[in-house]
This record gives structure tokens, C-alpha cells and sequence, in this order.
């Protein structure tokens, strides 16, 4: 029996309580979805003025390791879903017991770790970039002689927003970031020229039944994610082979809640699996103001067990992050912005290169590709 299946009231009733491991800013986004859908949250993090813990009605400060806290995290919620893939499979092996987990442990290990999600891709029928399992300098010169360079290595676990992975460029260089790079064993991926980074979100529920959402086109500044455009300005075939993959990937991980999928999208059309989140993801938080049901909502509905909304876009949208204290600089003149939607964060320090919010620009469907899209993206200073 799966997580997704374990014993438990479903649909969960109104006044029930979800339990969320992390309490980073999509457990608050989650937190205030099901809020919105007549449930509490009981957030579950170590740090005690986490955003999520800001808005939810139980907070529980403790290690992920701590089985205690866990347990009793576990007796006081209907069921437990988690913000972000990094918790430990071990906070898991305790909860699954004891409460039902949605996604549930399948998905959680096979996108903690690059080489499983990898295997897994391909399995599941998206194709992906040449790589190499790496855990020995060894290994790595036997990688390199079968990719080629430049390519880019990787920590197989626990790296994000551009954190933990190296473009080797040249095969002197291989030594220095095969030691520096931690934890191992690592990945080497080839080097991909692609044209468009876009991704897809999917979302299905307990009954297997899925929501795709328009594939989106992103932007990045320092390896962050600094915009996505919705819909992705690319040719409908490319669009609707994203959503495909994305639902597949969903259906082959028994997924329960929300996933993201990123792709490499190549000169000749061609796309390449390049990583899965099996949560909400920033590439969708367009969907709070361009779609009736956004992806936090979708996620709350599946992990409680109750119908998918519509994931059909009312608007087009541009996503832009808030990021560090240049991000925060921009608050208020998007407050001013007529079509403009901003949502903050709540955290303390606008540090460089720290998520603190974002903004939701809306204008009519099917007019970001047009002259008023155009006018849209001069007005915010955005290069089309």
C-alpha cells in the first residue's frame, strides 16, 4: 500500500488539518490555499518565524530527525504533504505509519536524488541530456571522455537555484570541482545549448485523475529564476509535448498533490528533461492570479482528497521574482501597477539572492505574443 492510500478520512471534511513539512514560502502559499478551502495547516519546520509558520494555525519547531516531535506532529494532522523535496527520507519512514503522506516516499526519493530522477525520466519516455554517475576522480575523467566538454557537474542531492554544480570547460579543471563539490557521489551532465528553458505543471489527484497547466518559458539571472512567461511563446506541438511529459511523470510517480517539470528546449524543437519538483514550483506561481484554481490550491485539493479545479488559463502572465533588497526596492511601484498582483513572502532580511516575493503581471489571453504583450514587457523593462 502507498502513502497515497494509506488509511484515512478522505475527502477530508472542513476544519481538518494538513500537516506541511517546511516552512519555507510554498508552505505558505499552501497554507493560505487551504485556508481559503476551509482547512488549518500545522507547519512542521526548524525554524521558528519560517513563513509558513506565519499563517498557519499549529506550528511544531523541531529537527526533521527528531521522531518524538515527529509522532506528535503526526497524531495532531489528517494527513502530511511537504513543501520541498530536500526533507529527509527518513522523516518519512516515521510519519508513513502513522498518518498518511501525499506524494508519499516514491516521489520524494526518486527527485532527492539526480541519478534516480534521471533513470527515471528516461523510463518514463522523456528524453534527457548524456550523463555519468561520477564518485571517484576516476570516474569523472571516464565521464568527461564519454561527454565530452564543456559539461556541467553536479551534487547528486540537495542543490538548488544554481548551488552545487560547476561547468567544467576545460579537463584541468575537473580535479578542483570534483573536491569541492559535496555531497557524493556527483553527476556530470553534458552541456546543453538550449534556446528556451520551460517547464510544465501537473497536478493529480488520489483518484488518478490530472490538471496540466500551459507550459511556461523562463528567464534566469544568476542562476535564479528571475521571469516566466505564460504561455510559453514557443510552437503549439513543443507546448503540448511538455504537458504530455508532465502528466506522464505525474501518473508513473503515483503522484498525489503537484510536480513540476523543467525542460531543455533545443534549437531543432527538440525537448530534454532536465529536472522534477514534486510540489508547487516558482515557474507556477502565475497561476494565483491568471487561473481559477492556482497550483497551491491544486495541491490542497489532491493531498485532501477532493476534485481538481481547472487548470485553464483566464489571462496571460508574466512572473517576475522579487529577489534580494533590488527586488523589494520594485514593491512599490508594482503596487501602483494596474493588472499587477504582488505577493510577499514575510521574511525578515532581503539578503542577496533570497527569494522575498514575487509580482503576477495579467493582461488578455492570447496577447502576450502580440503588440500589447510587447508594450507589457517595455513597461516593465522586460527585454521581449
Amino acid at each position: 500500500m502507498s502513502e497515497a492510500d494509506a488509511p484515512g478520512r478522505f475527502p477530508l471534511p472542513p476544519n481538518a488539518t494538513i500537516g506541511i513539512l517546511g516552512g519555507g514560502q510554498l508552505g505558505r502559499m499552501s497554507a493560505l490555499a487551504a485556508a481559503e478551502l476551509g482547512y488549518r495547516c500545522h507547519v512542521y519546520a526548524p525554524d521558528a518565524d519560517s513563513p509558513g509558520m506565519q499563517v498557519s494555525a499549529a506550528r511544531t519547531v523541531a529537527a526533521y530527525e527528531d521522531a518524538a516531535a515527529l509522532a506528535a506532529f503526526a497524531r495532531a494532522v489528517d494527513v502530511a504533504t511537504f513543501e520541498f523535496e530536500n526533507v529527509p527520507a527518513a522523516t518519512l519512514e516515521v510519519l508513513a505509519p502513522l498518518v498518511p503522506c501525499r506524494p508519499g516516499r516514491k516521489a520524494l526519493a526518486i527527485c532527492q536524488d539526480r541519478l534516480q530522477e534521471k533513470r527515471f525520466l528516461a523510463q518514463a519516455g522523456v528524453p534527457v541530456a548524456p550523463w555519468r554517475a561520477v564518485a571517484s576522480p576516476e570516474e569523472l575523467e571516464s565521464a568527461i571522455a564519454a561527454i565530452g566538454l564543456p559539461a556541467v557537474l553536479k551534487t547528486t542531492r540537495l542543490g538548488y537555484d544554481g548551488r552545487g554544480q560547476v561547468v567544467l570547460r576545460a579537463p584541468d579543471e575537473a580535479a578542483a570541482a570534483f573536491a569541492r563539490l559535496e555531497p557524493k557521489p556527483l553527476i556530470l551532465e553534458a552541456f546543453v545549448p538550449f534556446a528556451q528553458e520551460i517547464s510544465a505543471v501537473a497536478a493529480r489527484g488520489a483518484d488518478g485523475a490530472t490538471a496540466v497547466y500551459d507550459a511556461v518559458e523562463n528567464r534566469h539571472r544568476n542562476h535564479i529564476l528571475d521571469l516566466s512567461f505564460a504561455p510559453a511563446r514557443v510552437p503549439s506541438e513543443v507546448a503540448a509535448a511538455a504537458r504530455a511529459h508532465a502528466a506522464r511523470v505525474a501518473a508513473e510517480l503515483e503522484l498525489v498533490g503537484v510536480l513540476a517539470v523543467e525542460f531543455f528546449l533545443l534549437p531543432d524543437g527538440t525537448l530534454l528533461g532536465n529536472e522534477i519538483a514534486p510540489r508547487p514550483h516558482n515557474s507556477g506561481h502565475w497561476t494565483m492570479d491568471a487561473c481559477q484554481a492556482s497550483q497551491f490550491h491544486q495541491h490542497i485539493r489532491a493531498v485532501a482528497g477532493l476534485p481538481l479545479g481547472s487548470a485553464e488559463r483566464h489571462s496571460d502572465a508574466v512572473m517576475r521574482n522579487l529577489v534580494g533588497p533590488e527586488g523589494m526596492a520594485l514593491v512599490p511601484e508594482l503596487l501602483a501597477q494596474a493588472g499587477t498582483s504582488v505577493h510577499l513572502y514575510g521574511k525578515a532580511a532581503p539578503r542577496a539572492g533570497r527569494k522575498m516575493g514575487h509580482a503576477n503581471h495579467l493582461l488578455p489571453r492570447e496577447m502576450l505574443g502580440g503588440p500589447e504583450g510587447a508594450a507589457l514587457l517595455t513597461r516593465l523593462r522586460v527585454t521581449p
